[in-house]
């Protein structure tokens, strides 16, 4: 005779246990006699969580926005390409290069990118424009050579690389524009 498995008083079943394990249901009716149906108060706040939680994952998993997709596709590290384009910036002869130094991960550095780039095409004809990821190990003597402490950060270069001046700790989105256009004024070459 086998006797029926006898169902516990208490069930220590989490709500959120069917998300974490995905089982066959006889897997589920032999390794767990607890059968709790979320109640109904609770089933708003568990599709909040589960929305939040894909949000999280998703906003994560997107990764740099700096980063081309060409460059994903073609598997080339993000540093390297940084390097090759701060070693033209810097070769194009042109009057001055600015170097921005960023975090993937800042929310400021990521809300500057179309502002920077829009700069970049303004001044196209004196000005280069080029990004540094402050966490790569690959920018280490920069980062090291510039002092360079906060993100982001905006370095001014002339032609042969010296660097001219820096902005100042970010304290806002104004602040650091502001910061860019005096180095912007620092080098803008004068209109007969």
């Amino acid at each position: 005779m086998n006797p029926a498995p006898k169902t516990p008083f208490f069930c220590f079943k989490s709500p959120f246990a069917n998300l974490q394990q995905q089982q066959s249901p006889q897997e589920q009716s032999s390794t767990n006699h607890c059968s709790w149906d979320t109640p109904w108060l609770l089933k708003p706040l568990l599709n909040l969580g589960t929305a939040a939680a894909n949000l999280f994952n998703s906003a994560n998993s997107t990764g740099n926005p700096l980063q081309s997709s060409k460059q994903k596709q073609l598997g080339f590290s993000s540093a390297e390409e940084e390097q090759r384009s701060f070693a033209a910036a810097l070769a194009s002869g042109k009057e001055a290069t600015v170097l921005e130094f960023y975090s993937p991960n800042c929310r400021l550095c990521n809300s500057l990118v179309t502002f920077v780039n829009e700069v970049g095409n303004r001044n196209a004809d004196w000005l280069s424009i080029a990004f540094a990821d402050a966490e790569s190990d690959q920018w280490l003597p920069e980062l090291l050579h510039y002092d360079i402490k906060y993100v982001p950060c905006f370095v001014l270069l002339d032609k042969q690389g010296k660097a001219l001046a820096k902005t100042g700790v970010p304290n806002s989105r104004l602040h650091v524009i502001a910061g860019i256009s005096h180095l912007l004024k620092l080098k803008r070459p004068q209109k007969p």
